[in-house]
């Protein structure tokens, strides 16, 4: 299972989006709003995405809830992860049981696909700082997002899919938006880490895998998290023990450019530790990468990025 993860254009599969699978680099597909239609047809295309590969690949979609939903006729209607925060702040209980139906319920969805998982559970702070972020976290205080959270693991895990914790440090402080540009992070280690806590919680309920995000928190490193070894290996192997696979956020976008252009940033992004790196938006990019492969992966990233594959 290589490192790579590619989109693609439309709702079938095209005959040089099959010739990427076959390549040993490629391990992944995310799924986008243009490539469904309906359960049926997007079913199908995962089922040819498969057949094409010819060997174990991960599929996965971002299908969070609210406005980052990109399956929605045929699918329920997820409302934000902020109404399960409200409904906490009167009804902590009962605000844990919408949690856990809320991971089983989407877990069982995507089953029906054949979809490995969705890139879920936002469990960044919700500082009031971030329109990106805004209504995708869970609530304002740390221990709040790490319950529900945690209790959205447990009910993802009761359907059988893994869950991807992102994104690692925390985006909730800052208000640029990292698809457009860099996000800068000026507080200490010691400020930063509240916003640990629910990475670290969800971890110990079974989180699978996280996503880093595409900011940069000079006060701890200068490179943001995918190409910092002081956060992948100090921090979320060494400090919080983290065992799972890390998946960097989006390689094209705008916040990922610090370290050059797409093969210095894959290079970078191994060379940290990252286990699987999502390029959007880009196949000719990811085309010329595979051309002329020549990046070494970390040791035992095949085994970590396995376990996120939904039982055959």
């Amino acid at each position: 299972m290589g490192p790579l993860m590619i989109d693609l254009e439309g709702l079938a599969l095209q005959a040089a989006e099959a010739d990427l699978l076959r390549h040993e680099a490629v391990g992944g597909v995310i799924l986008f709003s243009r490539n469904y239609r309906r359960p049926d047809q997007v079913r199908s295309l995962v089922a040819a995405i498969r057949s094409a590969a010819a060997r174990p690949v991960l599929v996965a979609i971002d299908q969070e809830g609210g406005r980052v939903q990109r399956m929605r006729s045929g699918f329920s209607a997820l409302p934000p992860a902020r109404v399960l925060g409200q409904v906490h702040d009167s009804d902590p209980g009962r605000a844990m049981e919408l949690a856990r139906a809320r991971g089983r319920l989407l877990a069982l969805e995507l089953d029906a696909v054949g979809i490995d998982f969705s890139f879920t559970p936002v469990v960044d702070v919700d500082h009031g700082r971030s329109d990106v972020i805004g209504d995708r976290a869970l609530h304002g205080d740390p221990e709040v997002v790490s319950i529900l959270g945690a209790a959205f693991v447990q009910g993802a895990a009761s359907g059988g899919m893994a869950c991807v914790a992102k994104h690692f440090p925390g985006h909730g402080w800052v208000a640029a938006d990292s698809h457009v540009e860099m996000p800068v992070d000026e507080r200490d280690y010691s400020a930063l880490l509240a916003d640990l806590v629910p990475f670290e919680r969800l971890f110990a309920a079974g989180a699978g895998a996280v996503m880093t995000a595409h900011v940069q928190y000079p006060a701890v490193d200068d490179p943001t998290p995918c190409y910092s070894r002081r956060w992948m290996s100090d921090e979320l192997r060494g400090r919080m023990g983290f065992s799972g696979a890390i998946f960097a956020d989006d390689l094209s976008m705008h916040g990922a450019g610090q370290a050059g252009d797409l093969g210095q940033r894959v290079e970078a992004a191994l060379e940290a530790g990252c286990d699987m790196l999502p390029i959007c938006n880009d196949p000719e990019g990811v085309r010329e990468l595979i051309r002329d492969w020549r990046y070494d992966v970390m040791p035992g990233s095949a085994a970590r990025l396995a376990r996120l594959r939904r039982a055959a």
